[in-house]
């Protein structure tokens, strides 16, 4: 019996696991590194041993530390989550080494599988369908994908349509894998485009029962990481979910598999063909345990400790959908700072790793928190998914709420007319919705008498008055903000208020009344306006604003915090516009940072493994005059 568990992971995933060990009674034991020395999940484990670092390859990815670790903490066992070490099979061996129990599938399963070139052979050979791995050297097609052999989540994956983009995109991809998954092999397929992408659970115990428990529809994804997962998949027959199925379970069958693991394939009409195997749990698990009614971490320690599964899984019953939510802006840059509030309401799951106040790092992937809705039906879960992002209060940073609400509010998402080219330019994805005409203006309304409101009440003489108050007055009453300008006494046309305080709003248009949930924080100037219209941000000008740091036209800044992998240019070079400047690595993810002109580089800032902050200039160009 498992008695103390390590769980060799961060955020989410660990919280989620610490989760169901609570509800058996073990023991828990969580790893930190210095950054995240305050986060959730150091503090909900019973113990907690610090990784010395930040970086992932000397906290989260060394394998001797959370061997050490366990010593140290007295565990007896290891579950490794997602990402990470989680299919390492070097670090399942020490752990078994170590004389613990791994939570996980053999070694020999994780290496037959880790390859994702000789995963495809052996798929072949049991029967599975696959894509042709392509020649790298001389793929002979396009458009193709480049993906990392060792790992997944989007990282080390790269689409070539051209053969002259093909070298620069393949060193890329294999830069990224070596961050990301310590091992910088790729390797090449053809591009299926506009297909689904499904995948199939499968548990296996160590007597020779191999379950499927249904599948998942992943196809909504931005660079190639999934987005938005459901079960069961809206869009595939009968027939091929029984084909999925049986694929899934002769795969796993074939590499001796035991715990929870996961087949996925492409599939386009009723042609179907592997992508991989994932030996570990997955991010979008919960979907699963809520058609199936299953606890999945449960099934997983029950396995480790030797148990046997019944014949056969419990039969689904309703429909649940899975959205990600990740601090990142709309065109999917990373967001790092402290998260001020975080409260996300309605009848749904929510696993996350954070909280009000957590600190979001560069140094980790930028997801917050999995939100996820059941229904009897897959319209209710998208309508109660619908409304909990509604409500959600998100202050401090960016994140995708408007995007996951773009989707699962989409006619064509409620069709399910998915697939992964979804998002991609000329997609399916309509246009988010305008406000109703008129009301644009009510929530900085709203804040501009919430801010009126907190100086009455902070107001060290005469408190009673009205904020701004004159015997003669010569002008109206007015705030300014960055987004918008703000007449509040007189109000405008139409508009009563029925109650005004610095917390809270209620404002009366034409009849129809409105609640804006006003909220600002120590240390950020912005006011968070939040109603059933949506959130609004809202940065107040000054009166007399400080002197600033002017930037020199021209100037590239850094869109995230992060280290400079790779400078591509040097002063006096002449650039095209979109070409590559230079590479910042960030979230375990590289981004490229282009010329927005045609120009002369006049000045470099910054050096190959340079850390910059957001904001910081990196180059200068000179732009082309005609």
């Amino acid at each position: 019996m498992i008695t103390r568990l390590l769980v060799a992971n961060r955020g989410e995933i660990a919280r989620r696991v610490f989760r169901t060990c609570r509800s058996l009674g073990v023991s828990t034991v969580a790893v930190f590194s210095d950054a995240d020395s305050g986060a959730p999940h150091a503090r909900e484990a019973d113990l907690a041993v610090r990784l010395p670092g930040s970086h992932p390859a000397e906290t989260y990815l060394a394998v001797e530390r959370i061997v050490e670790a366990c010593r140290a903490s007295g565990a007896d066992a290891v579950h490794p989550g997602y990402g990470f070490l989680s299919e390492n099979a070097a670090f399942a061996r020490a752990v078994l080494d170590a004389g613990l129990t791994w939570v996980g599938p053999p070694p020999e399963a994780i290496e037959a599988m880790g390859s994702k070139v000789a995963a495809k052979r052996l798929m072949a050979e049991a029967g599975v369908p696959v894509l042709p791995s392509l020649d790298l050297a001389a793929p002979g097609e396009f458009p193709l994908l480049v993906k990392a052999s060792a790992g997944g989540g989007g990282r080390g994956m790269r689409i070539v349509r051209h053969a002259g983009d093909l070298a620069a995109e393949v060193e890329s991809a294999r830069r990224e894998a070596e961050a990301a998954f310590g091992d910088g092999a790729v390797f090449a397929e053809p591009l299926l485009e506009a297909a689904r992408h499904v995948e199939v659970q499968v548990l296996a115990d160590g007597h020779g029962t191999v379950w499927a428990l249904g599948e998942r529809e992943c196809s909504v994804q931005r660079r190639h990481q999934k987005v938005v997962e459901e079960c069961p998949s809206p869009g595939i027959s009968e027939r091929t979910r029984e084909l999925l199925c049986a694929a899934a379970v002769r795969a796993a069958r074939r590499i001796g598999y035991v715990g929870a693991g996961t087949v996925e394939f492409l599939v386009k009409g009723e042609r179907v063909a592997f992508l991989e195997m994932n030996t570990r749990l997955q991010v979008e698990h919960p979907v699963t345990e809520l058609v199936f009614g299953v606890d999945l971490v449960r099934l997983q320690l029950e396995v480790a400790e030797g148990a046997a599964l019944p014949p056969g899984p419990p039969a689904p019953r309703g429909h649940a959908i899975e959205a990600r939510l990740y601090a990142e802006d709309a065109a999917y840059v990373p967001q790092t700072g402290v998260l001020r509030r975080f409260e996300v309401p309605g009848d749904v799951r929510v696993d996350s790793g954070v909280e009000s106040g957590s600190r979001v790092s560069p140094h980790y992937d930028a997801m917050l928190a999995k939100i996820v809705a059941y229904g009897a039906t897959r319209a209710e879960a998208a309508r109660k998914l619908a409304a909990s992002l509604r409500g959600a209060r998100l202050h401090g940073l960016t994140t995708n709420r408007d995007l996951l609400l773009d989707v699962v509010t989409s006619p064509a998402f409620l069709a399910g007319e998915t697939n992964t080219a979804f998002l991609s330019p000329g997609g399916p994805l309509s246009p988010p919705s305008s406000p109703p005409s008129g009301d644009s203006g009510l929530p900085a309304l709203a804040a501009a008498l919430a801010m009126a409101a907190a100086h009455r009440r902070d107001a060290s003489v005469l408190a009673g008055l009205p904020a701004g108050w004159r015997n003669v007055r010569s002008q109206p009453a007015r705030a300014r903000f960055e987004e918008a300008d703000v007449v509040y006494d007189p109000l405008p046309a139409g508009v009563r208020v029925v109650s005004a305080r610095p917390e809270a709003v209620v404002l009366e248009r034409d009849g129809l009344r409105r609640t804006f949930q006003v909220a600002r924080y120590d240390g950020d100037e912005r006011v968070y306006v939040d109603s059933a219209m949506g959130a609004a941000v809202l940065t107040p000008v000054p009166r007399l604003p400080e002197p600033v740091e002017h930037v020199a036209p021209g100037s590239l800044l850094a869109p995230m915090p992060g280290s400079v992998l790779r400078v591509e240019v040097a002063e006096g070079d002449t650039v095209a516009r979109g070409q590559p400047v230079l590479v910042l690595e960030a979230m375990k993810m590289e981004h490229r940072i282009a010329a927005p002109a045609g120009g002369v580089v006049s000045d470099v800032r910054v050096e190959k493994g340079q850390q910059v902050e957001a904001g910081a200039v990196l180059a200068i160009i000179q732009e082309e005059t005609t």
